[in-house]
C-alpha cells in the first residue's frame, strides 16, 4: 500500500477501518462527475488515513496533489463550520465548487450552500482554525 506525507488538516476517519470518506475515490468526484467507492486494492495512505480509489490514475493523482483532491475543511461540513462547529460530511451530499470538493452533513445543508457557495466558503475559512483544535486527533 503506497504512502504519502500526512495531510496538514484534520480528516473525517472512519475509526474502525481508518477510511477517509467512507472509501469514496475522492478524485472521483472531479472525473467521474459523482461519488464512486474505491477498490480495497487501490489504497493509499496519508498519516493513518487511508484513501481508496476506483483506478491507479486516480490514486497517482491524488498522490502527486493531494493538496487538490481532499475534500476541504477534512470533510467536515462546510456549512456546520461557518457556524462554528465541527459535523462530519456524508460522501453522497457533496458538492465541487471553486475547484474544491465539500461534503455536507444532509442534502439540506447542502442546498444552503449551493445557494451562496462564496459567502459560506467565507465564513468557514474564518472558522475553520477555530473548528479545527475542536476535533479530536
Amino acid at each position: 500500500m503506497p504512502s504519502i506525507a500526512a495531510p496538514d488538516e484534520v480528516t473525517v476517519v472512519n475509526a474502525q477501518t481508518g477510511l477517509a470518506i467512507s472509501g469514496f475515490d475522492p478524485v472521483a468526484y472531479f472525473t467521474e462527475g459523482g461519488q464512486k467507492v474505491g477498490k480495497a486494492d487501490m489504497e493509499l495512505t496519508a498519516g493513518a488515513v487511508v484513501w481508496r480509489f476506483i483506478n491507479e490514475g486516480n490514486r497517482a493523482a491524488f498522490a502527486a496533489h493531494p493538496e487538490v483532491y481532499r475534500p476541504r475543511f477534512g470533510g467536515y461540513d462546510p456549512v456546520a463550520v461557518a457556524r462554528g462547529t465541527s459535523v462530519p460530511g456524508h460522501p453522497m451530499f457533496w458538492a465541487v465548487t471553486a475547484k474544491r470538493l465539500y461534503l455536507f452533513y444532509s442534502d439540506a445543508d447542502r442546498v444552503a450552500f449551493l445557494a451562496d457557495p462564496g459567502r459560506i466558503i467565507e465564513a468557514a475559512e474564518r472558522k475553520w482554525p477555530e473548528v479545527a483544535l475542536t476535533i479530536a486527533r
